[in-house]
C-alpha cells in the first residue's frame, strides 16, 4: 500500500520516563520547584520539525483542574508544580489531528521529559510532509517510519533474557563492523578518477616538481596517498588541488574523504556541506554519496539524528544496496529495531543477492525477538556465497544464546565447519549447535561429534576460552566431574576474565567436595560479573537511543 495512501498514525516511545503533569495554578513557582513535579517537553510533526504554537492541555481526569500552554518556537512546552495524580493530555494545532493521551500517572516531585508527534490532519498535508521527507524513494513498499527524537539514556528493555539482550548488542555491533570492513577503502565517488594504476610515488612527485599548483598533479599525488591511508599527505595536495579547482566533484569528495580519515570530521563535515550547497552538476547518485558521507560525519559528530535522516535522503536519492545497508545500520545500532527490519526487508528485496543485507535483517529480528525468523534469513544469506564467514558467525552466535536449536542452523553451521575446518569458530559453533540439539542424550554419536569439534577448536588456538568453557559444560551435564574440571581450568588460564568460567569452576569444586576452592571462584565470578553488568549498564546508558514514529498503520 503506499505510504501517502494511509491514514493512521502510531507513535512508538523507546525508554522513555512516564510523561509526568499539573498542579493548581496557585502555587508560585518558587513554590512549584519546592514541593511539586516538573514536565517539559517537546511536541514535533512526522518528519519530526517542531510544531510552535500547539495547545497542549493538561487535564486531570478527576475533572477537578486543567491547565493549558502552547509549544514555543522550538516545539517545546513546561508545566511547574505538577500535583501527583492520574491525567490526560490532549494536544491541538490547526493543520493537524487533535492527541489525546489518558491515563498518565504522575508521582510526587517528579521531573520527567516526554515527546509528542503530531500528524498532519488532511490526505493533502500529511502527502506533503511525507513527499517533503521522502521523495525520492519510489518504492510502494518503501519503510513507513520517521525517526523523531533520540533519548540520551535507556533502561535495559528489550526482548527476553540479559543474555539474548546482550547478543543483540554485540550482533549490532557486528553489523556496524561488517559496514565498515565492506567499505573500507572503498568509498563512493562522486565521479571516476584519471589516475593511471599503478602510477609510482616518484613519478606522481616528478609531474607536481613540473607544476607545483597544477590541479592535476596535486590531485592525483593526493588520491595516491588516500588510497595509500596516508591521510595527512593526502590532506595537503587535495586541498591544494581544491583551491585550484573547487568545481571538480571527485578532487572535492576525495578531500573530504581525506578529512574524514584523518578524524576532522568537522572540517569534512563542513566540505561535503559546502559541496551540497554548490551542487552544480551533481547527480543523484553523486548527491546521494555525499549524503552518506555526512550521516557517517553526524555519527562520528554525535548526531545520530541527523545521521538517520541523511541515510535515509541517500537511499531516496540512490536505492544502492550500501545506501540501504548504511541507514539500516544506523537505525540498529541506536536500538530502532522496529524500522531497522523495514529497512533491512526493503533492501533485501531490492537486492536479493547481498548476503549482508540479510545478516543485517537477521540481527534486526533477532535483536526484536524473532530468533526463529532471523536464524531463517542468515541461512538463506550463507546460501548467496556459502564462502563468507560473516551469516555463519551471525547465526552461530544467536545459536550460542538460544536454549534450543534454531532452525537450519546446524546444517548451515555444518557446511561452515566442513568447508573451514582450520576455522576455530567454525568448529565451536557447529559443535554448540550439536550441543543444543541433543544435550538430552548421554551417549549419543552426535555429541561425541560435538567434544571432538570443541577439542578440535581448542587445540587450534589454545587461548579460545570458550571451546573449554563448552567442554566443560557437556561433560559436567554427564557427570564427568575430572574432565569438568581440567576443561574449567583451562578456560580460565586463557581467559581470567570470563566470570562464567570462574563460576562454573566453583560448581564442579562444590560438587568435588572442595570448598574452599569453590567459594574462591564463587568470589572472582561476583566480583568479575559486577564489572561486568556495570560496564553494560554503563553502555547502554551512554546508548543515544532513537525514538520513532510508525505512519499509517491500523488501530488496533
Amino acid at each position: 500500500m503506499n505510504l501517502l495512501n494511509r491514514s493512521c498514525l502510531r507513535l512508538v516511545l523507546l525508554s522513555l520516563p512516564l510523561l509526568n503533569l499539573l498542579t493548581p495554578a496557585a502555587l508560585t513557582q518558587e513554590a512549584a520547584q519546592r514541593e511539586g513535579a516538573q514536565i517539559e517537553g517537546i511536541v514535533r510533526d512526522a518528519v519530526g520539525e517542531p510544531v510552535a504554537g500547539a495547545s497542549v492541555r493538561l487535564l486531570e481526569e478527576s475533572g477537578s483542574s486543567s491547565v493549558e500552554s502552547q509549544t514555543n518556537a522550538e516545539g517545546i512546552f513546561t508545566f511547574l508544580a505538577v500535583r501527583a495524580g492520574t491525567y490526560s493530555v490532549k494536544l491541538e494545532k490547526s493543520g493537524f489531528r487533535d492527541l489525546i493521551e489518558k491515563s498518565i500517572k504522575l508521582d510526587p516531585a517528579e521531573k520527567k521529559h516526554c515527546d509528542f508527534v503530531l500528524q498532519a490532519s488532511t490526505a493533502t498535508t500529511a502527502a506533503s510532509t511525507a513527499s517533503s521527507s521522502l521523495s525520492a524513494i519510489e518504492l510502494d513498499d518503501r519503510p513507513v517510519f520517521t525517526v523523531a527524537g533520540i533519548t540520551d539514556s535507556t533502561a535495559g528493555g528489550g526482548h527476553g533474557s540479559e543474555t539474548r539482550m546482550r547478543t543483540g548488542e554485540a550482533l549490532a555491533k557486528a553489523t556496524l563492523n561488517l559496514e565498515s570492513g565492506e567499505t573500507a577503502g572503498a568509498a563512493p565517488k562522486a565521479g571516476e578518477s584519471n589516475l593511471e594504476p599503478h602510477t609510482s610515488e616518484s613519478e606522481l612527485r616528478a609531474a607536481l616538481r613540473q607544476s607545483p599548483r597544477g590541479f592535476e598533479a596535486n590531485h592525483n599525488l593526493g588520491e595516491f596517498y588516500l588510497h595509500s591511508r596516508r591521510c595527512p599527505e593526502a590532506i595537503s595536495f587535495l586541498q591544494t588541488a581544491y583551491q585550484t579547482n573547487p568545481a571538480n566533484h571527485v578532487n572535492a569528495f576525495d578531500f573530504a574523504l581525506a578529512l574524514s580519515a584523518c578524524e576532522e570530521f568537522s572540517k569534512a563535515h563542513e566540505q561535503v556541506n559546502q559541496m551540497l550547497a554548490n551542487d552544480k552538476g551533481l547527480g543523484r547518485q553523486d548527491e546521494a554519496s555525499l549524503r552518506r558521507l555526512l550521516g557517517d560525519l553526524d555519527e562520528r559528530l554525535d548526531d545520530p539524528l541527523a545521521a538517520a535522516r541523511e541515510y535515509e535522503r541517500a537511499a531516496g536519492l540512490d536505492s544502492s544496496e550500501q545506501n540501504y545497508f548504511a541507514w539500516g545500520t544506523e537505525l540498529l545500532l541506536h536500538r530502532a529495531t522496529a524500522p531497522a527490519v523495514e529497512v533491512f526487508a526493503a533492501g533485501a528485496r531490492l537486492h536479493p543477492d547481498s548476503a549482508r543485507m540479510l545478516a543485517g535483517l537477521g540481527a534486526a529480528l533477532y535483536t526484536s525477538g524473532s530468533a526463529e525468523e532471523a536464524a531463517q534469513r542468515l541461512c538463506e544469506a550463507s546460501d548467496l556465497d556459502p564462502s563468507r564467514p560473516t551469516p555463519y558467525l551471525f547465526l552461530g552466535k544467536m545459536q550460542e544464546s538460544a536454549s534450543a536449536s534454531l532452525p537450519c542452523a546446524e546444517q548451515k553451521l555444518a557446511r561452515f565447519a566442513q568447508d573451514q575446518p582450520e576455522n576455530v569458530l567454525a568448529n565451536y559453533y557447529y559443535a554448540t549447535a550439536l550441543w543444543k540439539r541433543d544435550r538430552g542424550s548421554a551417549n549419543s554419536d552426535a555429541l561425541a561429534h560435538a567434544i571432538a569439534l570443541l577439542q578440535k577448536s581448542a587445540a587450534i588456538d589454545p587461548k579460545f576460552d570458550l571451546a573449554n568453557l563448552q567442554l566443560g559444560n557437556i561433560y559436567l551435564a554427564r557427570g564427568a566431574l575430572q574432565e569438568a574440571l581440567a576443561a574449567y581450568q583451562k578456560s580460565v588460564a586463557a581467559n581470567p576474565g570470563n566470570s562464567e568460567a570462574h563460576y562454573r569452576l566453583g560448581l564442579t569444586y562444590k560438587r568435588l567436595g572442595e570448598e574452599t576452592k569453590a567459594q574462591r571462584e564463587f568470589s572472582e565470578y561476583k566480583q568479575l560479573n559486577q564489572a561486568q553488568a556495570a560496564a553494560v549498564e554503563r553502555e547502554r546508558r551512554e546508548l543515544r537511543q532513537f525514538l520513532f514514529v510508525f505512519k499509517d498503520q491500523p488501530k488496533e
